[in-house]
Formats: structure tokens, C-alpha cells, sequence
């Protein structure tokens, strides 16, 4: 299981963006490789606490995190995390952190890079029965490649190597560190030649099919990883990612709180007071269930297993029925008198029983 983000960094789920940036220099500063050096487990730790910056360190992931946990981000298999974070990745998003101060290993014995092209985003729109069953979808995405012909010649200014050299002065002294070639982006290698159709850096834009898979049980807001299927990047490269938000499109009878789905039905006092079998809709077709007679309205019937399934596959959710019963606006002469004659009788009299929650018992029955 993940360690939370908030015990990683050392703080409380009430710090603001100064504490967690300030926790987060003091964690990478002690678990720094230029500090560790050799040291795997403080490598790891090093990268948990950058990952857990990228999160906290952002107001949106942030608040998504707060409301999910990690499966807003990898509890599909699907996104990202420490373990796919490389160096070069922390210390070109997190660099400023330090002032400038910090490098990568080595003193930039690592040579060139395969540099990441640009990730793409994208929205899918799903039904609820979509979300409750998983679905694979295929869009179309335009996607930025390495046009044909192009050819590429060895960096002047880095010779080959992706970095160049820096001395600089940090809290833990002067540190000679290297940082990725200005020229080539940290490749080692420049444009040489390319065909007339391709842009400055020689690639061209193409239209691309993805198939994408979704799990069952994805959340609104949630954003799914596609590895590969992004942006190229001139020379030797990788290519980015494509970013997928799910977007949950609200649905014409169930309302849906987390796994749990709800469903408003209507009865006629007729049907109340006799008890009859009802067809209620559900993500995976009609279910039949069976009012009591008397039932009364308020009641709420729970339907095991028919919600929406937990995206780490812990089960389903619930169906939660509320009846209502539906009172006539209008009544005709003889339906009139039959009420008006029944208006003191005993058994038209309300006389709830104890076993009979209450409006706010039934509520805090659905969130326990």
C-alpha cells in the first residue's frame, strides 16, 4: 500500500502551499543524491518525496487528492508514480525548490538523454453505465512525429554529451553539477536536414486512433495515462503521454454518491397502501423488487451489489431506492368524499412506529 503524501513530507493535511513547499526542500535536501551517495534507500525516498510534492505541491492534484486519495491519480494501474519518476524529471520541475543549487548524479557522467516529447490531454465523456462496467473507447488525437528524411549531426556546444558544466553555491556549499544542454535539450544532437513540410524542430502532425481502456469504477475529475501516445521529440527520444480526464455525464434517473447509486421512486397511494412489484432502473438493466404493503414514504430500500464498482476492486456499491409516495393535486367528486369520510377514521391516522427512522436517522444510516 502507498504511504500518504502528507506523512511522506512530515506535515498535516492543514498545511498551506509555504509548509508543503518548505517540508518538501527539507525532505529533498536531506535525501539528496549529491548527499547519499550510493544510497538506494535514500534515492527512494528522495523520489517519494518528490512525488508527493508534484501532488501537494498542486492546488488542483491537491484537491483531488484530498477527496480520493491515490486512486485519483494511480489506483487504476494506469497512472503515473514514483517508481516511472527519473531524476532529470525531479530536478527539472523541482530544481527552482533549491535555487538553482542541485544537479543530477555524478557531476553529468551520464551522457546524453533520451529527452521525453510533450504530453497531449485530452476529455472522454462516459455514461454511467460505462463507468460501472468499464469500457474501451478509441479517439483520434493529432499527434506531433518525426517527419521522414530528417536527419540529425552531433551538438556543437554540449559535444554529444546532453549537459554542460555549472559550479554554484548552494546551503551545502559551492557544487559542481550538470545541467541539460541549452542547444539540443539534452539529446546531443541537432537538426541537420529535413523535408519542407516538417516545422524547426522537423516534425509534422498526425492524426492517430488510440484504443483506450478504462476500468470500471473511474471517478469524474480522474485522469488516466496512456504511455507513449503523446508528443515525439526531436532526435534521440521517447515519446510523452497522452493525459485522459474522465468527464462523467449525468444520467436520466441515478444519481451516484461515490459507489453508492441512488434512485427516486414514485408510488400512488394505491400502490402504497396494497404493496406491488416495481421495475427499477440500475446501471446493468431493470431490477424487480417488491413493496410491502403499508409501505411508507421515506423509506429507503438498499440494493446490495448494484452500485458501481470500487476502482481497486473491493467490491460494488449499493442501490439505494427511495420511496416516495405521490400525492394527488386533484381528485374527482367521489374520490373526494372517500377521503373526506376517511379523514378521522383510525387507520388513516399517522401512527409511526419506534422501529420507524426518522428523516435525519435515515441519513446518517446512508453515510455510516
Amino acid at each position: 500500500m502507498k504511504k500518504d503524501y502528507y506523512e511522506i513530507l512530515g506535515i498535516s493535511k492543514g498545511a498551506d502551499a509555504a509548509a508543503i513547499k518548505k517540508a518538501y526542500r527539507k525532505k529533498a535536501i536531506e535525501f539528496h543524491p549529491d548527499k547519499n551517495p550510493g544510497d538506494k534507500t535514500a534515492e527512494e525516498k528522495f523520489k517519494e518525496a518528490a512525488e508527493a510534492y508534484e501532488v501537494l505541491g498542486d492546488p488542483a492534484k491537491k484537491q483531488k487528492y484530498d477527496q480520493y486519495g491515490h486512486q485519483a491519480f494511480d489506483g487504476s494501474g494506469g497512472f503515473g508514480g514514483h517508481g516511472g519518476m527519473n531524476m532529470d524529471d525531479i530536478f527539472s520541475q523541482f530544481g527552482d525548490i533549491f535555487g538553482g543549487g542541485f544537479g543530477g548524479f555524478g557531476g553529468g557522467s551520464r551522457g546524453p538523454q533520451r529527452v521525453k516529447g510533450s504530453n497531449l490531454r485530452i476529455k472522454v465523456k462516459l455514461t454511467l453505465e460505462e463507468i460501472a462496467n468499464g469500457v474501451e473507447k478509441k479517439v483520434k488525437v493529432k499527434r506531433k512525429v518525426q517527419a521522414p528524411g530528417v536527419t540529425y549531426k552531433t551538438c556543437s556546444t554540449c559535444n554529444g554529451q546532453g549537459q554542460v558544466m555549472r559550479v554554484t553555491n548552494t546551503i551545502l556549499g559551492r557544487m559542481q553539477s550538470a545541467t541539460t544542454c541549452p542547444a539540443c535539450g539534452g539529446s546531443g544532437q541537432i537538426l541537420d536536414r529535413k523535408p519542407s513540410e516538417a516545422d524547426a524542430q522537423g516534425m509534422i502532425v498526425e492524426d492517430e486512433t488510440v484504443s483506450i481502456k478504462i476500468p470500471a469504477g473511474v471517478v469524474d475529475g480522474m485522469q488516466l495515462k496512456v504511455s507513449g501516445k503523446g508528443n515525439d521529440a526531436p532526435g534521440n527520444s521517447v515519446p510523452g503521454d497522452l493525459i485522459v480526464a474522465i468527464e462523467e455525464l449525468e444520467h436520466e434517473f441515478l444519481k451516484r454518491e461515490g459507489e453508492n447509486l441512488h434512485y427516486d421512486l414514485y408510488v400512488s397511494f394505491p400502490e402504497a397502501i396494497l404493496g406491488v412489484s416495481k421495475d427499477i432502473e440500475a446501471v446493468n438493466g431493470k431490477v424487480r423488487i417488491k413493496l410491502e404493503e403499508g409501505i411508507q414514504s421515506g423509506k429507503i430500500l438498499r440494493l446490495k451489489g448494484k452500485g458501481i464498482p470500487n476502482i481497486n476492486g473491493y467490491g460494488n456499491g449499493d442501490l439505494l431506492v427511495h420511496v416516495n409516495v405521490w400525492t394527488p393535486k386533484e381528485l374527482n367528486k367521489e374520490q373526494r368524499q372517500f377521503f373526506e369520510k376517511n379523514l378521522t377514521d383510525d387507520n388513516f391516522i399517522p401512527s409511526p412506529e419506534k422501529s420507524d427512522k426518522s428523516f435525519f436517522e435515515k441519513v446518517k444510516d446512508m453515510f455510516s
